[in-house]
């Protein structure tokens, strides 16, 4: 059986860790919050929204993490070329996340999956729910809709190379809510390759509910932690009571 991940996502401004709420950063740390994790994964997120090309900071970020972690390091935010999946994996990240340039030059994901292979190009959707119903993808930091349905553009995401999908509800993001269940399972059922679901978890009742709810291979979380003196090992001890295969601490 297939163990279910537990990834935590770090979202940096300038270089600084900061929690947001519906995409936006709302409050600024200063601590390392992943020292004493038993955690899975890390995705480290650039969300600066200066210039493509000025990524200094983030890249610093990312080497001093690959030189203390001993966990795969995923890494994303601005990547639009093959030179800056390059670049981060140089960094030290064994997966790049890639969300915009996507959408917009979908020849880069086969492009990075043919030279560095699928097993590290995560294709990142970003989707919020319609008026009418149903949800739509949103590019530029969840600021421009694209038309695209999640579902529909984690099929295509696939053929192009992707190793995996990483799914966030823009909405949910920073609620502590839950999951978004239905944008989920949308997405876990269109695709073969890995899911990765985030946005909305406020307790480790939610990560069952993922899990069980949307058979996603992975929960992420970026504000849960912030707002409990538990560490992720309590939520594999409940994962493990609720009968969900987890990795050991």
């Amino acid at each position: 059986m297939l163990r279910k991940r537990l990834v935590t996502v770090l979202t940096l401004n300038d270089g600084v860790l900061f929690r947001t709420k519906r995409f936006e950063p709302d409050y600024r740390y200063t601590l390392n919050f992943v020292d004493a994790w038993s955690v899975d994964e890390i995705v480290l997120l650039d969300i600066s929204r200066g210039p493509a090309s000025d990524r200094s900071a983030f890249l610093k970020v990312v080497e001093t993490f690959a030189s203390r972690c001993f966990v795969p390091l995923a890494a994303g935010g601005g990547v639009r070329s093959v030179a800056d999946f390059q670049r981060l994996l140089g960094a030290g990240a064994d997966k790049v996340v890639i969300n915009t340039a996507a959408v917009e030059n979908s020849g880069v994901v086969t492009e990075a999956a043919r030279r560095l292979g699928a097993q590290c190009v995560v294709v990142s959707i970003d989707a919020r729910r319609r008026a009418e119903g149903g949800y739509e993808v949103h590019t530029h930091h969840g600021t421009r809709p694209t038309g695209l349905g999640p579902a529909e553009w984690a099929q295509r995401a696939q053929e192009l190379g992707a190793g995996e999908i990483f799914v966030t509800s823009i909405d949910r993001d920073g609620s502590l809510e839950g999951y978004e269940t239905a944008l989920n399972r949308d997405v876990v059922e269109a695709v073969a390759v890995p899911v990765l679901v985030c946005g909305g978890a406020g307790q480790w009742q939610h990560f069952v509910d993922a899990f069980v709810d949307t058979g996603a291979a992975a929960v992420c979380t970026t504000n849960v932690y912030h707002f409990t003196e538990t560490s992720i090992r309590s939520a594999k001890r409940y994962l493990r009571d609720a009968g969900i295969a987890v990795r050991e601490e």
